[in-house]
């Protein structure tokens, strides 16, 4: 169970405002930040329901949002119970995540109805661990021709009845969707999608540059895990990639090592700029388990040396990274500051998901969403909403 409590005090941190790191103490009640400013170091909680960290040595940031995650820990979204997701939320807590997308990997009409109930039930219950912030449907209006780690039989045409059929089983729960431009009717689903407020994103595309830019004129908002499955660029016919490169939308980024190489992480930061790039880890079901086999979706994987891949073509099938992760690669890789990659995992996502007036950085009045690394930027603590959800070397489980 999570330590909830009517006040919580972080005292002595190294706390990330404003784009830079300064010792200040942290007041939280009711889930959100109170205040911010020094309240000595004899101070406490007039409450019994209170508690004081020492964050000496320590910097505090806003808890990470992973908008692209299909599992962890032995949990596979896609077959996952409601149950499951609970103990996942759980773990994705321990690498210092506050919030994450639910992703489902294409599957049969009758599975992902299946994976939304659960999905849903799941958030309901939600007491302990990372927040379930909505779902992202990967899926099913992509390229066969690009399809990465998808079923083949399962891709189709752009179809509004199908995608309103999901979003009533999800009651609005579908915030973020991937599509491939080039598949017929994309382009006019994506403007209707837009003024519906779900956020889209393009990608496991060959998209030409023209069709690429349409769906981002009719309100794409987004690249899934740019350069992986997509069509690379050529001088002479930017496609996709030139389009999402030269436009203002979102990039993802898988920052594992395997799906970039750390040089094209820094061209993409230098081309974007670190206010339009999104760390997700894509993670699968054999995040933080040894190498073996596994399942995404439908598909059979095999890990190896950490590297997912399909037993059937050795197709890479998403990551085995997970945010704390992620944030290490970036700082190794990109050269730059803590305080500058950080808002790759945080600001970024919550101002892709319209989030930004409530998290993503840390604010009076905001939610309270935090995490606190060590000199070695390991996850100490993990606190969502308010609630101590993780803590380093505590006996309880929370």
């Amino acid at each position: 169970m999570a330590i909830d409590l009517e006040e919580l005090f972080i005292a002595n941190g190294e706390v990330l405002l404003n784009g830079r790191f300064t010792t200040v103490d942290i007041t939280v009640r009711n889930g959100r930040i109170s205040s911010l400013g020094r309240i000595g170091s004899n101070s406490g909680s007039s409450s019994p329901n209170g508690l004081r960290l020492d964050a000496a040595g320590k910097k505090v940031v806003p808890g990470f949002i992973d908008i692209h995650t299909h599992g962890g820990n032995g949990v596979d979204v896609n077959s996952a119970s409601a149950a499951d997701l609970l103990q996942l939320s759980r773990y994705f807590a321990a690498q210092g995540t506050t919030g994450w997308l639910a992703s489902i990997v294409t599957d049969s009409y009758e599975k992902t109805l299946r994976a939304i109930g659960q999905i849903r039930q799941a958030r309901a219950e939600l007491k302990s661990g990372a927040q379930i912030l909505g779902i992202h449907l990967e899926g099913p209006f992509l390229s066969r021709e690009y399809k990465g780690s998808m079923q083949e039989t399962l891709l189709r045409e752009a179809d509004l009845s199908l995608f309103a059929d999901y979003q009533k089983a999800a009651a609005g729960l579908i915030k973020y969707i991937t599509v491939s431009p080039e598949v017929a009717g994309v382009p006019e689903l994506v403007k209707e999608l837009a003024a519906r407020g779900v956020i889209v994103a393009l990608g496991h595309s060959g998209a030409d540059y023209a069709t690429t830019l349409s769906c981002i004129e009719n309100g794409a908002a987004s690249a899934t895990h740019t350069f992986n499955a997509m069509k690379l660029l050529h001088q002479h016919a930017p496609g996709i990639c030139g389009a999402v490169l030269e436009t203002d939308i979102f990039c993802e980024a898988i920052c594992d090592g395997r799906h970039l190489h750390p040089g094209i992480i820094r061209l993409l930061l230098k081309t974007k700029g670190s206010a339009k790039v999104i760390a997700v880890t894509d993670s699968i079901m054999a995040t933080g388990l040894p190498d073996g086999f596994y399942k995404l979706g439908g598909s059979s994987v095999k890990v190896s040396a950490g590297d997912a891949r399909l037993v059937e073509d050795g197709t890479r099938a998403g990551s085995t990274l997970t945010t704390a992760k992620a944030l290490r690669n970036l700082v190794a890789y990109s050269g730059r500051k803590l305080e500058e990659v950080i808002p790759l995992l945080t600001a970024n996502p919550a101002a892709l998901l319209k989030l930004d007036s409530s998290k993503g950085s840390i604010r009076e009045g905001g939610d309270a969403d935090l995490v606190l690394l060590d000199q070695c930027l390991e996850v100490d603590t993990t606190i969502a909403g308010g609630k101590v959800v993780f803590r380093r070397g505590t006996l309880e489980s929370f």
